[in-house]
């Protein structure tokens, strides 16, 4: 099945060949099929309609999927910076959904998380301006509970964002040229080819859902833009007899220049753009490879998935591709092109740097990860955020307009979690500590944390604020989110009182400084910081109860009455 027969582990005599015989290898080892390329999308203006279809990923085999505008996958959308985007949903799959525009920075009710539902039959009509970086940003299903299954079956595109700076450069742009999208994925399949979302069992590995892929390149220079859009493993992407390649951008943006790099490890959720110089290998072959025998246990994909033996995991083994080293896509390079990018630019874009100070930092947060048991068994239950399964009805955070964040993600399980959060791009600070490397310098919307370990990193939330339709914050492994580890957070404007709230609930003065005044509203109430934390509770029947503020922190406050709208006010002293 697949590539089940093809994972290579270190012993393989394959990899012992040495790089000049693997280069010049002038044939495939094994039978290889063309890669899918999805269709490229230029309008500003789209429509995807999601529907069933069928596909054949394992010969001979035909399997029920799902896409947009097609039997699996999705368009590449490709759009500017500053354009002004419609982008219609029509949900032809006979059961409710949604679509998430990942890593790309809309206000809440274009985003299409959880709470923004897609009928049967119904199209959702999203438009906004495209404020991101040039960058790889992708579209999935978003379901609360559905998000892995709909994703595993296939509704998975990419958005390729261009910008004056990314324009700018002598970069490899002809699609299916010299510039590819590659969507990596491993899927389980049952005994009738049917693709079970909800196993550990995934031995099939996929590009562009293509298993064994090949592609034809030409000898130059030749951009990936990377996707790991499987629902769990973490890639350990590199060449085929550890040829340089070099990282260009993070899921959100341009380096300041290219990173020369023989692996990355790649993890569920996050993309990347990578540069090969084929240069003068016409008639050679390369290979993309995932090693996993190098990746440490305590991540999915390597020999153990806990960080030892004894942390185990059903139906994880045997898997001939936990702990192995496989292929993922083969390139047979023949002829440059007219016009061909023969050179690595020495230089990209160094306005993406950090651009944020830490002695500005308005609010410190930090996300536990932790398992709901404790154990050799933890990996076969479901996982939380700050001891709590998601919840539908709960906003964990409430954070000011323009607040610069740190936030500490700190994981306390014995698998590696890639940490996402919707709405901004945000900038790695270090992991247990340390400074990180020039790989993760850029902008990023997803961390891999390490097993007991801990991310920090930086991140304002600017533009857009809505105290009714929440963001998401959560893990991206998609068995893991759907089972519970996943939050949601508001952003509010402290200035922007909706007269509507104000006629349900009032809190007079507002700054308020050492005590404040409800009114307006009849029954039981609470006050939370932008923590969450309760700090004050009670019951209003006399319709008015003046509260003591005088012990409060500067900052903004939510009252919560049991019926009505919320109300944001700010205590000043």
């Amino acid at each position: 099945m697949g590539c089940i027969l093809r994972a290579m582990n270190a012993t393989n005599p394959v990899l012992t060949l040495g790089l000049t015989a693997i280069l010049l290898a002038p044939f495939s080892l094994w039978g290889q099929n063309p890669m899918l390329l999805p269709p490229l999308v230029t309008d500003t203006e789209v429509t995807l309609v999601m529907d069933h279809g069928e596909h054949t990923f394992l010969e001979g085999v035909t399997t029920p999927t799902m896409g947009c505008n097609g039997p699996v996958l999705a368009p590449v959308l490709e759009v500017h910076k500053g354009d002004v985007v419609s982008w219609n949903v029509t949900n032809n799959i006979d059961e409710v959904t949604t679509m998430h525009w990942h890593g790309m920075h809309v206000a809440p009710e274009n985003d299409g998380g959880p709470h923004s539902v897609i009928a049967p039959g119904e199209t959702w009509s999203p438009s906004f301006e495209v404020l991101d970086e040039a960058g790889t940003y992708w579209y999935h299903p978003h379901l609360h509970m559905m998000t892995n299954k709909h994703v595993s079956l296939g509704v998975a595109g990419m958005i390729w964002v261009r910008d004056a700076e990314e324009q700018a450069l002598d970069l490899p742009r002809t699609y299916g040229v010299d510039e590819f999208p590659v969507i990596i994925q491993t899927k389980a399949f049952d005994a009738d080819g049917n693709i079970v979302p909800d196993s550990n069992t995934d031995d099939v590995a996929m590009v562009n859902a293509t298993v064994d892929a090949s592609v034809g390149v030409p000898a130059q220079v030749l951009r990936f833009h990377m996707l790991n859009g499987s629902s769990q493993r973490v890639f350990n992407l590199g060449l085929e007899g550890d040829v340089t390649f070099h990282m260009i951008a993070t899921e959100g943006g341009l380096l300041a220049e290219p990173v020369a790099l023989t692996r990355l490890r790649l993890a569920p959720g996050e993309r990347c753009e990578l540069l090969v110089d084929a240069s003068g290998l016409e008639g050679s072959t390369l290979r993309w490879m995932s090693f996993a025998s190098e990746l440490p246990n305590g991540y999915f994909g390597a020999t153990y998935p806990g960080m030892g033996a004894g942390m185990s995991m059903d139906g994880y083994n045997p898997n001939p591709l936990n702990g192995a080293d496989f292929t993922l896509l083969e390139m047979n390079v023949s002829a440059s092109t007219e016009n061909a990018v023969t050179a690595i630019p020495s230089a990209l874009d160094d306005t993406n740097g950090m651009p944020w100070s830490t002695t500005d930092i308005d609010t410190y947060r930090t996300v536990t990860m932790s398992p709901v048991q404790m154990g050799s068994n933890q990996l076969n239950g479901e996982f939380l955020l700050n001891g709590t399964p998601f919840n539908m009805d709960v906003i964990n955070y409430t954070i000011p307009l323009n607040n610069l964040e740190a936030w500490t993600i700190s994981n306390n399980s014995g698998i590696a979690h890639p940490f996402h959060i919707h709405d901004v791009q945000f900038y790695i600070q270090n992991f247990n500590g340390i400074p990180v490397g020039p790989e993760f310098a850029g902008r990023k919307d997803v961390v891999l944390v390490p097993p007991m370990s801990t991310a920090s990193f930086l991140a304002k939330f600017e533009d857009f604020a809505n105290p009714d339709i929440p963001y998401m914050y959560h893990c991206h492994m998609l068995t893991h989110e759907d089972g519970g580890m996943m939050g949601q957070f508001v952003v509010v404007d402290p200035s922007d009182v909706d007269e509507a709230e104000a006629t349900a609930a009032l809190t007079f003065p507002n700054p308020a400084h050492d005590r404040l005044q409800l009114s307006g509203f009849e029954g039981a109430w609470s006050v939370v910081n932008t923590q969450g934390q309760i700090l004050a509770q009670g019951q209003l029947t006399a319709r008015q109860e003046v509260i003591d503020t005088s012990r409060w922190p500067n900052g903004l406050y939510v009252l919560r009455p049991a019926t009505g709208q919320v109300v944001t006010f700010v205590v000043q002293h």
